[in-house]
Parts: structure tokens; C-alpha cells; sequence
């Protein structure tokens, strides 16, 4: 892969040379970097009331059914995923190959979303006892950065193909840089 500063650069590998097992600590400077342009989609659930488990439980337990039917079928375009819980909720970050592929996932009457949708605007509606959000970014090609130090693949580490931080991608500025253009139309 090619970036702006047009040095070739080889995705990262154990030192040994075989795959590296999920989760396996990377024990060096690392930085991920995407073909073209991409979404981050952030989505979560805030528990307004606890102790009405029958309102929330099945928009709560609706999303791994989700993730299921996307990590079956790569070809949706969802890249990755990541859960954090907290008191109240959850929050999901998730990675998407277009805002198309995201757009059309939710509305596709055939998957698993939208009669999800549906049965909580039927249960739930706006009556407040659950509460459900998202926020959506489309990134360029080139307008983003990041490293990573002695970590498993993580976030748009385990979406994109991890590169050695060094050279051209040792500095934040560098890593924007260097990220690929790809199919980017600009």
C-alpha cells in the first residue's frame, strides 16, 4: 500500500513471521491505516430504568443477533466492532467499509435491524425507559491517525492493516500523511 509519501510499507507480522494470535500483544509502534475512505459509527444504549428489565433487555440483547448475521456475511461491510459497558448502558464503536454499506444494512428488510427498530419504536417508543443513540463519521482518506504501543490489535488496529510507526509514520503528522489514499475520489 501506497501512501502519499509514496513508501512502500509492509504490514506488521510477529517477529517471527507467522500470524499473530487475536489478542496477542504487538511489543512495538504500530499505527493502522485503511484503503479510501470509511465510517466510524458509534451506538449505544443508556438504561434509564433499570428495574423495567422487560423494556430494555430486548433492545439490549437485539444487537448480538446483529453482529452475528454481519460477522457471517463480511460482504455488509462492517469491519469491526467493539463493546464498553458502563453503569447505565453500553456503547459500541463499530467500523464500516462506506456509509452505503451502513445505510443500507439498516434499512435492508431482510437483516436483522430494522425489525429491531421497529419492535422497540412499537415497545419503547419515546416513553423514556430506554434510550438508544448513534453518531456516525465519515473519514477520509488521509484525515486520520493513530498508533498503538504494545497492544493487541485494537479498534481501527483490528479494521485496518496494522504498519510499523516508524519513518514517515513515527509522528502524528506523518501517520495523517501516510495514511493510503485508495479509492478515494479526490
Amino acid at each position: 500500500m501506497t501512501g502519499t509519501h509514496g513508501a512502500e510499507a509492509e504490514a506488521v507480522s510477529p517477529p517471527d513471521g507467522h500470524s499473530a494470535r487475536p489478542g496477542a500483544i504487538i511489543e512495538r509502534r504500530v499505527c493502522a491505516e485503511l484503503d479510501g475512505e470509511f465510517v466510524v459509527f458509534l451506538i449505544g444504549i443508556r438504561i434509564n430504568r433499570p428495574w423495567k428489565a422487560w423494556r430494555w433487555w430486548p433492545v439490549f440483547s437485539a444487537m448480538p443477533r446483529m453482529l452475528r448475521e454481519l460477522g457471517q456475511r463480511p460482504d455488509l461491510g462492517l469491519l469491526h466492532a467493539r463493546t464498553h459497558f458502563g453503569l447505565r448502558g453500553a456503547m459500541m464503536v463499530q467500523y464500516w467499509r462506506s456509509f452505503d454499506a451502513l445505510e443500507a444494512y439498516a434499512h435492508a428488510k431482510d437483516r436483522a435491524h430494522l425489525p429491531a427498530w421497529q419492535a422497540f419504536h412499537r415497545a419503547v417508543g419515546t416513553n423514556g425507559d430506554v434510550g438508544i443513540w448513534h453518531e456516525t463519521y465519515v473519514i477520509k482518506a488521509g484525515a486520520y491517525e493513530n498508533v498503538f504501543v504494545n497492544m493487541p490489535p485494537f479498534g481501527l488496529g483490528a479494521a485496518g492493516v496494522l504498519r510499523d510507526a516508524t519513518a514517515a509514520r513515527r509522528e502524528a503528522r506523518g501517520r495523517m500523511n501516510a495514511a493510503p489514499a485508495g479509492n478515494d475520489p479526490s
